[in-house]
């Protein structure tokens, strides 16, 4: 179990206030790690980094920041480094889903889904990345999706961007890997997050959940197991993939 362990590193987990980034975050705590979490409300931030840190003797920080501004995506950077002395594993995990058709979809909806979904979370490598190096030991850790990988109707923005961050992990494994970087993307599946419960109707839902193997939805803890491995020592050798947990989805090809 100790190729699990995180004792004496830090995580950075963006959107890490509710979903599979407070499960993830949760998931790092209990491994040893000192975690910040962000997203863009301070009360939902407070409350769920006394949930994370609950009965462990590990720093959990908050740090508020809106992944849209990259004034304050620097920003983010350079204060959960100052919070916790250095930051080990990033988890680019905070993401944005406006479904319009292709020729529904404004500049401004557009510009706003890649910036938060893509372009923030190259900025937040490029910020944090130097320090790894430095170390000789960094992860890097992309949420994508299942749909960065296939598409659903009116999801042209969020499938694109989710696809694009599985060519930057396989980009950033290549130029990192000799300074001790791996780079990995998750792709979940049909998961009880917030958005996906605001954006699919009762028949929907259902329809994602007869898809499955397991015949359910997965629950948000169940991301953390995945995590932990590609943030550990026990990750250490997987680099520049796209690991797909979505309870045997892709499995059903019919």
């Amino acid at each position: 179990m100790n190729l699990f362990s995180l004792s004496g590193k830090s995580a950075l987990i963006t959107g890490g206030s509710r979903g599979l980034g407070k499960a993830m975050a949760r998931g790092f705590a209990e491994a040893g790690a000192d975690v910040v979490i962000s997203s863009r409300s301070a009360d939902d931030l407070k409350e769920a980094a006394a949930e994370i840190g609950a009965g462990l003797n590990v720093r959990v920080e908050w740090i508020a920041a809106d992944m849209s501004d990259r004034a304050q995506v620097k920003a983010l950077a350079d204060e959960a480094v100052q919070r916790l002395g250095k930051i080990d594993i990033l988890v680019n995990n905070a993401g944005i889903n406006n479904p319009q058709p292709i020729d529904e979809i404004t500049d401004e909806v557009w510009d706003k889904n890649v910036e938060v979904d893509l372009t923030a979370c190259m900025a937040m490598a490029r910020y944090l990345v130097p320090g790894m190096k430095q170390r000789k030991w960094g992860r890097l850790i992309y949420t994508s999706s299942v749909l960065g990988l296939g598409g659903r109707l009116h999801r042209n923005v969020y499938c694109a961007c989710k696809a694009a961050l599985i060519g930057l992990a396989k980009a950033n494994a290549l130029e990192l890997g000799p300074y001790g970087i791996t780079a990995n993307c998750l792709c979940p599946g049909p998961f009880l997050t917030d958005m996906p419960m605001k954006l699919l109707s009762d028949a929907d839902k259902q329809k994602f959940s007869d898809r499955t193997a397991l015949g359910r939805w997965g629950l948000p803890r169940e991301i953390a197991g995945p995590a932990l491995l590609l943030a550990s020592d026990a990750g250490s050798y997987i680099t520049g993939e796209a690991i797909v947990v979505d309870g045997g989805v892709f499995a059903n090809v019919l």
